[in-house]
């Protein structure tokens, strides 16, 4: 019979995140994520199967905890235009607040797949359509409701959200300045009718309460 973990897989999930979201997965060693972790090598390959394997499940790991509760807790707990505003409220408070500007570990991933691994570069582009849905989502219901203008594609302001939002995660890792991120979300929201910077802070309240540990 296979001997059971004798690991917190959490705990290591969330070690091999730091590490992974700080250097990237490229210049991540397997000395790295043992310091980290405390695991050994051994150990990391029998329970991830290599360096790659752990990668993707600790990526898989902030996603699950950082982006999509995120948008779930958004959507669902706030009208369509509070939503999009605290989404991008809450990304930029964190990265603002990052000591050592990591940025998004997916944008980072994003800016590391090759096309020797079409296999990554499917799996994040997956996850950018996610978040390109979500805005849709919101755009949608948010011009059934009058928050949102309605002279404006639903698609054409999904997509520019997006593109918005990866440039503002790249440039946070270089260029940490609230003037300038502020200042680049302002234009696509007021574009769509919606205020910024939002003038309620509940949502990032609730972000601090939440912060990953």
């Amino acid at each position: 019979m296979a001997r059971p973990r004798e690991f917190n897989e959490e705990k290591v999930l969330k070690a091999a995140v730091d590490a992974f979201w700080a250097k990237g997965y490229v210049a991540t060693s397997t000395r790295d994520l043992t310091e980290c972790t405390g695991l050994t090598q051994s150990s990391i390959y029998a329970a991830f199967g290599d360096k790659r394997g752990i990668f993707l499940r600790s990526l898989e790991y902030y996603l699950d905890h950082l982006l999509r509760s995120r948008i779930v807790r958004l959507e669902t707990s706030f009208p369509a235009a509070q939503a999009i505003s605290g989404f991008f409220s809450e990304a930029l408070d964190r990265a603002l607040a990052d000591p050592k500007h990591r940025g998004c570990m997916l944008v980072n991933t994003a800016l590391e797949a090759t096309s020797e691994d079409p296999e990554l570069r499917r799996y994040v582009a997956n996850e950018t359509v996610m978040i390109e849905q979500f805005f849709r989502r919101c755009i949608i219901a948010g011009q059934r409701t009058g928050e949102i203008r309605t002279d404006c594609s639903a698609d054409d302001g999904a997509r520019h959200l997006l593109a918005v939002l990866l440039g503002t995660r790249v440039l946070a890792r270089i260029r940490p300045k609230s003037e300038l991120l502020m200042g680049l979300v302002g234009p696509a929201l007021q574009s769509l009718g919606i205020p910024w910077p939002p003038n309620v802070s509940e949502t990032s309240r609730k972000t601090r309460s939440m912060r990953y540990r």
